[in-house]
């Protein structure tokens, strides 16, 4: 099967083609600045590579400029848009509605709609992107991949917070839990490369980037994961602050005359690992330049990041009694070796011990612990794009 998975955001619109039968990547790119200046950037396997300005007044614009460039007899990986087998689509909150994939059909769209409140940045986005597809395809089998799928495993003890029960029985207020494609790519990928049976081991992943979570998976479900009813809830992470006291939150608001959007908005985008480091960078690398040269801000940003995601790695391995691989992943988690050493640091308790030269190594895939480590631990690249695909095919083969 022709696959092609669609990541649609209120701006751009992420999407790559695959070939379901070799895993093969046949292009990729995206569409940036939609409704603004419009930019489109574009790759395929065989090395055509294109950037370049494109006006696209919408998303049903941009997928326009996609599916024509994949179509092109020249730059093209596909001669029809017709070859087109199906659409996977991410899709950011499903709520309680959505326990896996799904076919899109009218009803799924107004399910998600119904779930626009609980994600107003992601799912209104996301559904401009399966709304422009279907105008431009309407005969194109869609599936949803949603973020919050996997996580729905969690039992009540872990995703109810300690409010009047009545509130979730109103409102669905709950943990949702955040990163699941990744969250589920990894934890598996992490079993085939130790040759373990995924549905026998103890998982703790770290999807660590500008967003972060940690996500608990025993014997291939989820037990916890650090994101709560929003993504908010947790680590310290680029621009977001993680756990807070809402305490703390009345007390600035009547200090600094703020309005709940104002506090939200702080929260969102001026905290994280940016506000502690006094707005010099939410980069994790601009972070560790600064480090290096005595920057204290720079320096304590990243120490409480790291301790964070310690504390989190401990609860989870207590949540689970036990853990067999613990699991570096994005961004931070793939590319900086600092972190992971200082994270693990805090994990010799649990019989962790690392090689410090397999920690600076760079694959798909490779473990850091040495021989004597009690627990695996792992740095592997997510591809959630792959994980939209095998969900999309899976779900096709029942479909017809």
């Amino acid at each position: 099967m022709t696959i092609l998975v669609i990541n649609s955001g209120s701006s751009s619109l992420k999407f790559q083609v695959i070939d379901s039968e070799n895993e093969e990547v046949l292009a990729k790119g995206v569409c940036e600045r939609i409704g603004i200046d419009g930019r489109f950037t574009y790759r395929t396997r065989t090395g055509i590579s294109l950037k370049e300005a494109v006006p696209m007044k919408n998303h049903t614009q941009a997928v326009h400029t996609l599916l024509d460039t994949l179509a092109d007899p020249e730059k093209g990986v596909i001669k029809d848009f017709r070859e087109i087998d199906v659409i996977g689509h991410r899709l950011v909150h499903g709520g309680e509605k959505f326990t896996g994939s799904v076919v899109i059909t009218d009803e799924v769209t107004q399910a998600m709609t119904e779930c626009n409140d609980l994600a107003p940045l992601h799912n209104p986005a996301n559904l401009v992107g399966v709304e422009a597809c279907r105008k431009l395809m309407p005969d194109t089998l869609m599936v949803g991949v949603f973020d919050t799928a996997f996580n729905q495993t969690m039992e009540p003890k872990a995703f109810l917070y300690g409010l009047p029960y009545r509130y979730y029985e109103r409102h669905r207020i709950r943990r949702y839990g955040f990163h699941g494609i990744s969250h589920k790519y990894v934890s598996r990928r992490a079993a085939e490369f130790m040759g373990q049976d995924p549905g026998r081991v103890k998982t703790i992943v770290c999807h660590l980037g500008n967003g972060a979570s940690i996500c608990a998976v025993k014997y291939g479900q989820v037990v916890d994961n650090s994101m709560g009813f929003t993504p908010l809830e947790g680590l310290v992470m680029g621009t977001r602050c993680g756990d807070v006291d809402p305490g703390a939150l009345e007390f600035l608001a009547k200090k600094e005359n703020l309005d709940f959007a104002q506090v939200l908005d702080i929260l969102n985008q001026e905290s994280g690992v940016l506000g502690i480091s006094k707005n010099f960078s939410s980069d994790f690398r601009e972070l560790k330049d600064a480090e290096i040269k005595y920057n204290d801000q720079a320096a304590l940003a990243r120490e409480i990041f790291a301790y964070r995601v310690a504390k989190y790695v401990g609860s989870y391995a207590a949540a689970m009694n036990g853990v067999d691989n613990i699991v570096f992943t994005a961004g931070v988690g793939e590319n900086d070796f600092d972190i992971r050493m200082e994270i693990c640091s805090y994990l010799e308790y649990l019989g962790i011990t690392i090689d410090e030269v397999k920690n600076r190594d760079e694959a798909e895939a490779f473990r850091i612990s040495d021989g004597m480590s009690r627990v695996n631990v792992l740095v592997i690249k997510t591809n959630e794009e792959l994980e939209i695909a095998r969900e999309a095919a899976e779900v096709a083969r029942m479909y017809h």
